[in-house]
């Protein structure tokens, strides 16, 4: 049966990559149902590409049942209108605090720059439909569970109902993808996160007891009870939703005792769990090193693309698709090779991944603190409200930092002189930016196996905790 197995691999790698087949009989699957992995096969459906879409969830049961908040740009990034406003709101500003909860920072975002917030179900289902009248093909409730290998080349994909053969695999299977983590080491991509580059969140949306002033609405806690995570009570209409991520796993039950001790403070948390109530894994790091390979280039959380220090990525991987989809259509010879897709990589971290690395120095430096030492950041005016006020057009940190005045540095630099401690952390992570930001840059501009395999090794080293 193998000997069966092996014969059609090598066939098929005859026919697709010794003869010279038209560029539009070319079949690409994408593999899970990420946002930038559809939005990417919807834009090569447009282009005449064959395109499947393999994922384990129910059309009807695609994403959690939550909202998301996220950059509306992502939608006509790939030529997708917004959908309409009965199915979307704008981003209420949040107000952070420190775990003594003594000082409030509450963001100021200008009308124009504020975020969208959608239900994840009407995220998808927007979608999706601009996506099947592109074209493409949709497997639902199919389970991906590893490449399909020929050497150092992805051939396809196996899933819990066959075998599948392609001249390109997409990889949107999010964070864990089992098609990321059984590629060989010889391809230079790290297989799986690590330690402090994943957040563990559970998420309920609970009645609400009762109103609340406008600045309390969305409020953050950072470091709660002096551990390392957020916990967030954003009060709605009608309901009040609540967040808790950490660093660490956890269970039901310490989220429930987590919430209970948050309803002393805030009543708007009532009893009753309305929806949600389950568990998901956000990654918080920079970019993944690599983004490709021999037929296989990963996009959206199989990418690790959210913002470091917030975990939002749909409008990156929703921008990413379009990136991803230039430089497929451009390969004019069909072979999907490292070399030829690398032009997606080169872009990607051109326009977003360049931008996104450095603010994983400032993840970790949080992992770092402990809870007074945020409190006393807090409290001296180190970070201040316009320093949490992260919009539309300033997730990267250059943005952040550059409407900075010179009583802001002023204030920042008193306060850290006089606290050694916080300084050197903050000292380190200024070293580790400012090598993560000249690594970054200096990502080969062509293709080389070798030449890639070294600098991927310098780059994930940047960021070690």
């Amino acid at each position: 049966m193998q000997v069966q197995y092996d014969i059609i691999l090598i066939m098929y790698t005859m026919v697709n990559y010794v003869e010279k087949r038209d560029i539009m009989t070319n079949r690409i699957i994408v593999a899970g149902g990420g946002h930038g992995g559809i939005a990417a096969a919807m834009l090569l459906a447009k282009k005449g590409y064959d395109v499947t879409v393999y994922e384990k969830n129910a059309k009807e049961k695609m994403g959690y049942d939550w909202t998301d908040i996220f950059d509306k740009k992502g939608w006509t990034a790939v030529g997708i209108p917004l959908p309409d406003k009965s199915k979307y709101n704008l981003k209420h500003d949040m107000t952070f605090y420190g775990p003594a909860m003594a000082t409030a920072l509450t963001q100021n975002t200008e009308e124009d720059k504020k975020e969208i917030q959608m239900e994840r179900s009407d995220i998808y289902a927007h979608l999706i439909e601009h996506a099947e009248k592109a074209g493409v093909k949709f497997q639902f409730e199919e389970n991906v569970e590893k490449p399909i290998l020929l050497g150092n080349r992805v051939v396809g994909i196996k899933t819990d109902k066959g075998e599948y053969l392609a001249d390109l695999v997409i990889d949107a299977c999010g964070l864990n993808s089992p098609v990321r983590h059984n590629l060989p080491p010889s391809m230079g991509i790290q297989n799986n996160p690590i330690e402090y580059e994943q957040f563990y969140v559970y998420r309920a949306h609970f009645n609400k007891a009762c109103e609340v002033a406008e600045h309390d609405k969305f409020k953050v806690i950072l470091l709660p009870n002096n551990e390392l995570g957020i916990s967030w009570i954003a009060t709605e209409e009608d309901h009040t939703d609540v967040l808790i991520g950490r660093f660490f796993k956890f269970d039901h039950d310490y989220a429930i005792d987590q919430i209970n001790k948050m309803r002393e403070s805030n009543p708007s948390i009532g009893t009753e769990i309305l929806r949600g109530d389950s568990f998901a894994n956000i990654p918080v790091r920079q970019p993944l090193g690599v983004l490709v390979a021999d037929g296989y280039a990963a996009i959206g959380d199989s990418a690790f693309m959210t913002v470091p220090v917030i975990g939002s990525g749909i409008a990156n991987s929703l921008k990413a698709a379009k990136i991803l989809a230039d430089a497929v259509s451009s390969d004019f010879n069909g072979s999907y090779s490292a070399e030829t897709l690398w032009t997606y990589q080169k872009n990607f971290y051109k326009e977003i991944g360049a931008a996104l690395a450095p603010l994983a120095c400032v993840k970790l430096l949080l992992t770092r603190l402990e809870g007074p030492e945020l409190d006393y950041i807090f409290a001296k005016g180190i970070l201040n409200a316009d320093d949490m006020t992260i919009d539309a057009d300033s997730t990267s940190l250059g943005a952040m930092l550059g409407g900075m005045s010179i009583d802001d540095i002023k204030i920042k630099l008193n306060g850290l002189i006089n606290n050694k401690v916080i300084l050197g952390k903050v000292v380190k992570m200024g070293l580790q930016l400012a090598k993560a930001t000249a690594v970054t840059a200096a990502m080969p501009v062509t293709y080389n196996r070798k030449t890639v395999l070294r600098w991927v090794e310098e780059y994930n080293a940047c960021f070690k905790h």
